[in-house]
C-alpha cells in the first residue's frame, strides 16, 4: 500500500512539472504575440523625390541616453515631426506679432471702445486747447502731404485701411504714433460728408521755422486780415494770397482762428505756403512788415453814391471827409489796448452792426484812389476787414502814416459791396501784377529783393 501510494504521488508531480512547464510557454508565446503587435512597421513613406527604402534600426543611444537600446526609426520622425510643430509654432506668433508694421513702420489697432480719437478731434477742435496745448487737426491726405513737406510736425496719425496710411510719406511718419481704426469711427468724428479715411494730429506750426517751397517766387506784397469773423471768407483770402505770391499773412485778434477746421478746407494748403502769423496787435503789426512799407486800406465806399464817387476821386480825391459813414467796411471803434477779445464761430457775421457803430469818431484822412490805378511801387501791405465791423480805426491810421491810399473797387449800381475775400482776390493780383511790372524794370527786382530781407 505504501508502495502505490508513492508511485501515485510521483506520477501527479511529474504531471505538476509538465504542466507548469507548457503553462510558461505559452504565457510566453502569448507575451511574445502581444509585443509584435504593439511594433511599428519599420517601412516608411519617403518624399516622392526618394524611392520607398527600408529603414533599419540600429543600436547605439536613445533619447535619453541609454546604451544599447535600440530606437525605432518611426519614434525618430515622430519627434522631429514634434520639433517641427513646436517651431512652426513660434514662427505663427511671430508672424501675428510682425503683421502690423508696413515698410518698418509699427502700426497699433484700436480695440473697441478706445477713446482716443474722439478725445483728441474734439479737443482739436477747440480754439483754447489749440492754443494752450499747440495741437492743429489735419484731414484728408492732401492736407496732411503738404503738412509733412513744410516740415511740420505729427504727432498720432489715425487710418482706417494700410492702403491710405501709405498714400502719405512713411518716411516721415517715424515719429508719430500710427492707430488703425474703423471707418464707422472715423466717419464719426470727421466733418466731411465723404471722409478719406485719414487724420492726423500736428504740434502748431511755428511759421518762421516752416519750410515754403514757393517762398522764392514771391513779391513784397503782405496782406493784412482784420476783423475777419468768418471761416469761410478767411480760408479763401489765405488761398487767394498764396496764389498770388505774397511774402506773408498777418491777422489781428479780432480774426478767427487760422487752425480751425474749415478754415483748413477753405485755404486748401495755403497754411504751408505762406507764412501765416495770428493774434497780432496794431503794435506789432509793422514788427512783420518790410521797411519801409505802403499800408493800404479796402474801400467799399457804402452809403455813397457810386456814380458821384468816380467822379469826385477823378477831380479831387484829396477833399472828401474824413466820417466813419465814408468809409467801407470800416469800424469807427476803435480797439483798446485792454479790449478782451473773443472767439469768433463760423455764424459770427451775424452778428450786429450796433457793436462796431460810433459815427461821432472822426477818422483820419486817406485820400481814395481807383483799384486799377498805380498803387503799389514798392514793399506794399494790403488791409482788408470783415463784412461786419469791417477795418479797425488803427488799420487807418497806419494807412495815413504810411502814405497810404483807400482802394475803391467800381461796382454796378444798386449792389451794395463785394464779399470780403473777393475784393481781397481783386486787389491781391492787382498789386501782384503791378510789382511784377515793376520788378521787370532795371534795378525794381535788386530793390524789392532788399525791402524783403
Amino acid at each position: 500500500m505504501a508502495a502505490y501510494m508513492r508511485s501515485v504521488i510521483c506520477l501527479v508531480s511529474t504531471e505538476r512539472s509538465a504542466f507548469l512547464s507548457r503553462g510558461s510557454g505559452v504565457v510566453a508565446e502569448a507575451r511574445r504575440y502581444v509585443r509584435a503587435l504593439k511594433r511599428k512597421p519599420v517601412r516608411v513613406l519617403m518624399p516622392d523625390t526618394e524611392t520607398e527604402r527600408v529603414i533599419k534600426p540600429t543600436a547605439g543611444r536613445d533619447v535619453h541616453g541609454q546604451k544599447g537600446r535600440q530606437v525605432p526609426a518611426p519614434m525618430k520622425h515622430r519627434e522631429e515631426d514634434f520639433v517641427k510643430a513646436r517651431r512652426d509654432k513660434h514662427s505663427a506668433v511671430k508672424v501675428s506679432v510682425t503683421k502690423d508694421h508696413i515698410d518698418g513702420l509699427r502700426f497699433e489697432r484700436a480695440l473697441p471702445g478706445d477713446k482716443r480719437l474722439g478725445k483728441l478731434v474734439s479737443v482739436a477742435r477747440s480754439r483754447t486747447f489749440r492754443e494752450h496745448q499747440g495741437k492743429i487737426l489735419l484731414e484728408g491726405r492732401r492736407l496732411i502731404c503738404d503738412a509733412l513737406d513744410a516740415g511740420a510736425n505729427p504727432q498720432m496719425v489715425f487710418f482706417s485701411t494700410v492702403d491710405r496710411l501709405r498714400e502719405l510719406p512713411l518716411d516721415k511718419l517715424k515719429r508719430a504714433t500710427l492707430v488703425k481704426v474703423k471707418f464707422e469711427d472715423l466717419k464719426i468724428w470727421s466733418d466731411l460728408v465723404a471722409p478719406q479715411g485719414v487724420i492726423a494730429i500736428f504740434s502748431r506750426p511755428d511759421p518762421s521755422r516752416l519750410i515754403f517751397a514757393s517762398k522764392g517766387h514771391s513779391v513784397p506784397l503782405s496782406l493784412i486780415c482784420d476783423n475777419i469773423r468768418d471761416p469761410g471768407n478767411l480760408g479763401t483770402m489765405l488761398r487767394c494770397a498764396a496764389a498770388a505770391g505774397c511774402h506773408n499773412v498777418l491777422l489781428t485778434k479780432g480774426c478767427v482762428d487760422a487752425w480751425e477746421p474749415k478754415v483748413l478746407r477753405a485755404a486748401m494748403g495755403a497754411h504751408f505756403r505762406l507764412p501765416i502769423y495770428s493774434s497780432l496787435d496794431w503794435d506789432d503789426m509793422e514788427k512783420h512788415l518790410p521797411k519801409p512799407v505802403t499800408v493800404h486800406v479796402a474801400d467799399s465806399s457804402c452809403g455813397t453814391d457810386r456814380s458821384r464817387e468816380t467822379e469826385d476821386s477823378q477831380v479831387d480825391a484829396s477833399h472828401r471827409t474824413s466820417k466813419a459813414g465814408d468809409y467801407g467796411w470800416v469800424s469807427a471803434k476803435p480797439n483798446h489796448k485792454n479790449m478782451r477779445y473773443e472767439e469768433y464761430d463760423s455764424d459770427s457775421d451775424s452778428d450786429s452792426d450796433s457793436d462796431c457803430e460810433d459815427g461821432g469818431l472822426q477818422l483820419p484822412r486817406v485820400d481814395l484812389k481807383l483799384y486799377h490805378e498805380s498803387w503799389a511801387r514798392s514793399a506794399t501791405a494790403l488791409v482788408i476787414g470783415g463784412e461786419t465791423c469791417g477795418l479797425s480805426v488803427e488799420s487807418v491810421q497806419l494807412a495815413e502814416k504810411t502814405a497810404g491810399r483807400r482802394l475803391f473797387i467800381p461796382v454796378a449800381p444798386l449792389v451794395d459791396s463785394l464779399n470780403s475775400a473777393m475784393a481781397a482776390s481783386i486787389l491781391l493780383f492787382e498789386g501782384r501784377k503791378q510789382l511784377l511790372k515793376l520788378m521787370q524794370t532795371p534795378g525794381g527786382k535788386s530793390k524789392a529783393g532788399q525791402q524783403l530781407s
